[in-house]
């Protein structure tokens, strides 16, 4: 049994105050590929990650997930140096899952890695958008793309959460 493997499944958290300072180009690298080793339909790899690191579109980013979210000063991102976003063809009817699949390998990784990261909803509404579509083109994907998954990633600037206790009745054995 990989002990570390379940120790990183067991005590990855949330983070939700990031320090400003950018990530290693190592780290980053470590933490994208995790995300290529997700399973996916048919093995067809199908889904995209856009990593962000830029903090002009990372400031544009935390605007967009705002303004979807109804509260244009707010900072969904948490201040995270780094953007992850899973994407996938509007096509792929699996697309969805494969994109699920490939974020939790992401945030594994990044605790696995020493980073702190969270999900953050709303990144399908922010592609939706005129915005966002500009963003699609200016990075050479289709317009049709749909963002499923969107990852603040950085390093923590808060003490690691501890997990909440399991609900009773969270596994039924048959």
């Amino acid at each position: 049994m990989k002990k570390e493997a379940l120790e990183v499944l067991k005590n990855r958290r949330s983070i939700r105050k990031f320090q400003s300072r950018q990530i290693s180009a190592e780290e980053l690298d470590t933490v994208l590929e995790a995300g290529t080793y997700a399973p996916t339909a048919g093995g067809r790899q199908a889904p995209v990650i856009v990593a962000v690191q830029d903090a002009e579109t990372v400031a544009a980013l935390d605007a967009m997930n705002a303004k979807v979210m109804g509260n244009a000063s707010a900072h969904p991102y948490y201040g995270a140096p780094t953007i992850l976003l899973v994407m996938a063809p509007e096509e792929d009817a699996q697309g969805e899952l494969d994109c699920s699949a490939i974020g939790g390998n992401l945030l594994n990784a990044a605790y696995a890695v020493g980073l702190g990261s969270c999900w953050i909803h709303r990144s399908k509404e922010m592609f939706e958008s005129e915005e966002g579509k500009a963003l699609l083109k200016k990075w050479g994907l289709p317009e049709t793309m749909r963002s499923v998954c969107s990852i603040a990633l950085g390093y923590a600037d808060c003490p690691h959460p501890d997990a909440a206790p399991r609900k009773s009745g969270y596994i039924i054995k048959v």
